[in-house]
């Protein structure tokens, strides 16, 4: 009242109602001014974004959502090789609002596949098939449906279903102009995503490859199969399988293309897989009698000793299944077969029976020097492994003679002969030698293995030009004398790495005579000027082949008698200590 009756009091009626429509234009071009200089920092509502920690196990909920006029956009996850989250974008059009939703991500371990989308709008249906994920991940199906309303959005937690592995996601979406309302995904930790590893049944070391395979086991040797059965399988678990020859010298590819592949691979009982035929109640080990088997030093450190490690620790209840069976070489063996083993033998070759066992070992353990055990890796030693051949063989000697001043009874010499390559020219003057000196000389070729292992056990002295000859040595009694003879032509890598370092594990007493080119029958094979006796490197770097074909083939040994006496000597000096 006091503002009309001042106006009336100043301006007249006409004045007031001119001051009153220019007032009003006034604040229309104020507020049209405003929108102007402020319409750049106006835009949708910004985006939201949840993030949603379920549990230790699960990954997290990603909630993203943008405002627009025309569009509903739903953003489902991704998941990559390693587990991530990457985003995959699927645009739909609406009549209305937007919502954005995303659902929440499986274990990386689990099963992603096939998603179904279906989104029902006012006036039509879009159905929506994202991407197959990763390769090694199994399938699940999230079907997601989206309903327009007018008054909520409700999203409902994953099911999922332990025995199917199948995870069914329910997202219902309703559109408002006032609310959103987002419910979070409850997991029990009873309803928690199992996630199954899968554990590696085979194993591969520098030297060898081999399987252990515990619970129910089924070999099949007519299709060179080895199952590991179980219950519950995972797809990424079932198109898991290896292929494994069973011959411990992994690296040869000359030996390793001898031997018979096997398959081994983790099965469901409900798969098609042989049913058995035999069932046993001790375990089994597979292996190859293919590879270098025949010589005698591939023999013991390929096969011998990898079967002593692998095999041992049953004390004879196991049953050994043979792929390519030699046998000859189970006649030579035999002794040692039955020390490791109860039962016998299986050619799961030629066999025709479906067996069951609860443990198979497919493939021999060992360690990747030759002839050597390394007792930190494994619960025996090169010691443990001759006392086993001793028993085995029945073996009398233990240790080797002491000599003490005025002892009567003299050291035994055994000479290894040899009849093709790399033997001895001149025995008989060696032997002489060696009866001056005051050993009882044995000179004897290596045939039959009992029989022969008797011998080396009963001998102080043992000496031979390098070759598988020399893998006798494990026969030898603790504290032994081992004279190796090295060939000329660049032969000592190989004696040391195949005699010289594991006779020192066996606990005998090394040494060692080199060669010289006078001694060695190739200077009446070769011109002196040849690269064979002037320049032996150039021989090895043509390859193995050319080396062996030279320098192992067509040698022989004619010792230099005065050259090579000290070292007699020097073996009765240490038998003496």
């Amino acid at each position: 009242m006091m503002y009309d009756t001042f106006l009336a009091r100043s301006f007249s009626r006409h004045e007031q109602k001119k001051l009153g429509f220019g007032a009003f234009v006034c604040c229309l071009i104020i507020a049209l001014s405003f929108c102007t200089v402020f319409r750049s920092y106006l835009g949708p509502l910004p985006n939201l974004k949840l993030r949603l920690s379920v549990g230790i196990h699960h990954k997290l909920l990603i909630v993203r959502g943008t405002s627009s006029i025309n569009e509903n956009e739903i953003t489902s996850p991704q998941i990559d090789k390693e587990g991530e989250i990457v985003t995959e974008k699927v645009v739909h059009t609406s009549s209305s609002t937007e919502n954005v939703t995303s659902s929440p991500q499986k274990d990386k371990d689990e099963e992603i596949g096939t998603k179904k989308v279906e989104h029902t709008t006012s006036s039509t249906e879009n159905e929506i098939t994202s991407p197959q994920i990763d390769k090694d991940e199994e399938i699940a199906t999230k079907k997601v449906e989206h309903t327009t309303s007018s008054t909520e959005n409700e999203i409902t937690s994953p099911q999922i279903d332990k025995d199917e592995e199948i995870v069914t996601e329910k997202v219902e979406h309703t559109s408002s102009t006032t609310e959103n309302e987002i419910t979070s995904p409850q997991i029990d930790k009873d309803e928690e995503t199992i996630t199954e590893k899968v554990e590696p049944l085979c194993t591969t070391e520098e030297r060898t490859e081999f399987c252990e395979i515990e619970g129910d086991v089924i070999v099949h040797g007519n299709t060179s199969s080895v199952y590991s059965v179980t219950g519950q399988l995972s797809i990424l678990a079932e198109n898991a399988s290896w292929s494994v020859r069973p011959y411990a010298r992994r690296e040869d590819t000359t030996a390793m293309s001898r031997v018979r592949e096997w398959t081994v691979k983790p099965v469901k009982e409900s798969q098609e897989i042989p049913q058995c035929t035999k069932n046993h109640s001790i375990p089994a080990v597979l292996f190859s009698l293919a590879g270098y088997a025949g010589n005698h030093f591939h023999d013991f450190t390929d096969v011998v000793i990898p079967l002593f490690l692998t095999s041992r620790k049953f004390n004879g209840e196991v049953q050994f299944l043979i792929t390519d069976k030699r046998s000859w070489w189970i006649s030579k063996f035999q002794a040692v077969l039955n020390g490791l083993s109860k039962y016998e033998l299986i050619d799961i070759d030629t066999d025709n029976e479906v067996h069951c066992f609860p443990t198979v070992i497919v493939g021999l353990k060992r360690y990747h020097k030759e002839l050597t055990i390394d007792p930190l890796k494994y619960s025996y030693s090169m010691k443990d492994f001759k006392d086993f051949l001793r028993s085995s063989f029945s073996l009398k000697r233990a240790k080797a003679i002491k000599i003490r001043d005025g002892q009567q009874k003299k050291p035994r010499l055994l000479i290894i002969s040899r009849k093709r390559t790399r033997s001895f020219t001149n025995t008989g003057q060696i032997g002489k030698l060696a009866k001056s000196l005051g050993y009882k000389v044995v000179t004897v070729e290596a045939e039959n293995l009992s029989s022969f292992a008797e011998i080396v056990n009963s001998c102080d002295v043992l000496m031979g030009v390098h070759g598988a000859g020399l893998t006798n040595i494990v026969f030898l009694p603790e504290n032994a004398i081992f004279i190796q003879v090295v060939p000329y032509g660049g032969v000592e890598w190989l004696a040391t790495n195949d005699f010289a370092e594991p006779s020192k594990d066996m606990n005998l007493k090394y040494l060692e005579y080199k060669i010289r080119m006078e001694e060695s029958t190739l200077i009446q094979q070769y011109p002196p000027d040849h690269d064979v006796l002037k320049d032996p490197p150039s021989i090895q770097r043509q390859g193995w082949e050319a080396f062996r074909s030279v320098y192992l083939d067509k040698q022989n040994v004619k010792l230099d008698i005065n050259r090579f006496r000290p070292t007699l000597l020097k073996a009765l000096e240490l038998l003496h200590q």
